[in-house]
């Protein structure tokens, strides 16, 4: 009965903060999403699987039943071409009988239910942007203060064995400990959200205007988000903190004093994962390690599942997260470790083909480029969304992760779309009183 309150609670509240404001709207799920591994670590199944779900939805009937219509540009419109046939076709594969109806609805949700996160993403304007990123800041101290716990005190208080917690029992860092998931369901999706954060932050952080005390919040929250990746030593995580950070470091919006700050602050997180033996997971990233997973999950998995099921094994046998109460339902389950491998067997060649021909658009779409004051940022979120395609092809998650799915498609939309700009406005014209002559009333602007 707590996991059910807790939904209805994350609904009311995204439903009537999201009517209110988008970017506190969007700050209540990334807090349900936050919260999300340790309460359903913590909480009886089935109602503590769906307490971010429930935010989720309440956030988008907000938004798509009583939001308020947003000036559009001709980027959306072919933006929203791409989304609705993402989504049109994993809801027709829904009714074919590949797979019981209760794990192809479940499957439904790994396809299809995080992509209406892209239009929020075109709807965000800067007053969104300035309170999301301080939010998103203040939720990684927070998770950083769960994680140092962690370190020194161990998961077990946290986290108690069970079926949902195998996975953070089975990971170890480089000195033989647990890594750290904070308050997230397991180490990767702690170390991912931390990196699709920093776009946000930086970009806020990176602003000329903007009061002291946020500046230094957000400097803070985007030290926090790199010892996190850190704790949590995941070898993807890694090389993606280090891509945005050599992204931050060339761009040319910094004044000489933020880029002594700035360059400080990485030289405090680098010397501290120099002196941690747990945080130098960073060693095990050489070559052969890299082509062994690329050979292993691309090409063998991807030519024996385009031979095998050419028309997919339907919605949710394919790889997507499934919950261990219908895991047994699954027909003909089949496991990869490839997120187009996953799209393959889940909506067959023609879903593969779809998401193939938006990545295209989306590479050659260039208004994430758009020189305005958010430059750094959007530039920042458009290389994070490539790497989380070139990393799809190596890992699974990209379209149904808790919470970084949400973040990668609000920031894809983010960058999808051009700015808005605000319509030119005509001169006011200030007219005499009456029975004035003009020339001795004001005069005409």
């Amino acid at each position: 009965m707590i996991g059910l309150l807790i939904c209805v609670i994350g609904a009311v509240a995204a439903y009537f903060i999201g009517r209110r404001s988008l970017g506190y709207g969007i700050l209540v799920v990334m807090a349900a999403g936050y919260a999300y591994g340790i309460l359903r670590a913590n909480l009886a199944p089935p109602f503590s699987h769906f307490i971010f779900d429930a935010a989720l939805v309440g956030l988008y009937a907000s938004q798509f039943f009583h939001g308020r219509n947003k000036e559009q540009n001709p980027n959306h419109s072919a933006l929203n071409m791409w989304m609705y046939i993402l989504m049109g076709w994993p809801l027709l594969m829904l009714f074919l009988p590949f797979q019981p109806f209760l794990v192809s609805v479940v499957g439904l949700r790994g396809n299809m239910f995080f992509l209406p996160a892209v239009f929020l993403g075109t709807r965000l304007r800067d007053e969104d942007l300035r309170r999301l990123a301080f939010g998103l800041a203040t939720l990684n101290l927070i998770a950083l203060g769960f994680g140092v716990a962690e370190y020194f005190k161990g998961i077990e208080p946290f986290f108690p064995p069970g079926p949902m917690t195998m996975t953070i029992y089975n990971s170890v860092d480089s000195g033989g400990g647990n890594r750290i998931p904070s308050i997230f369901q397991n180490a990767h999706a702690y170390a991912g959200v931390m990196v699709w954060t920093v776009p946000m932050i930086f970009g806020a952080w990176s602003l000329r205007t903007g009061a002291r005390w946020r500046k230094v919040t957000l400097l803070l929250g985007m030290g926090a988000a790199f010892v996190g990746v850190l704790m949590a030593a995941t070898r993807l995580g890694l090389v993606s903190a280090g891509l945005l950070v050599v992204i931050a470091s060339v761009s040319g919006k910094l004044g000489p004093l933020k880029r002594v700050t700035w360059a400080l602050a990485i030289v405090m997180v680098v010397w501290g994962a120099m002196h941690n033996e747990r945080w130098q997971r960073y060693k095990e990233l050489d070559s052969e390690t890299v082509q062994d997973r690329i050979s292993g999950s691309v090409n063998r998995n991807f030519w024996e599942v385009l031979v095998e099921y050419p028309m997919g094994n339907g919605l949710g046998g394919g790889g997507t997260s499934i919950p261990y109460f219908l895991a047994s339902q699954v027909n003909h389950p089949v496991l990869v470790e490839s997120e187009y491998c996953r799209i393959l067997l889940e909506q067959g060649i023609v879903g593969l083909l779809l998401w193939i021909g938006f990545i295209v658009w989306f590479v050659f779409n260039r208004t994430a480029f758009f020189k305005d004051e958010w430059l750094t940022g959007r530039r920042m979120a458009w290389y994070s969304c490539m790497l989380g395609f070139l990393i799809g092809a190596i890992g699974n998650g990209m379209l149904y992760s808790i919470p970084n799915s949400f973040l990668f498609l609000l920031c894809l939309g983010w960058v999808a779309v051009s700015p808005a700009r605000l319509p030119a406005t005509a001169p006011r014209k200030v007219m005499p009183p009456a029975g004035v002559p003009v020339s001795l009333g004001a005069r005409a602007y």
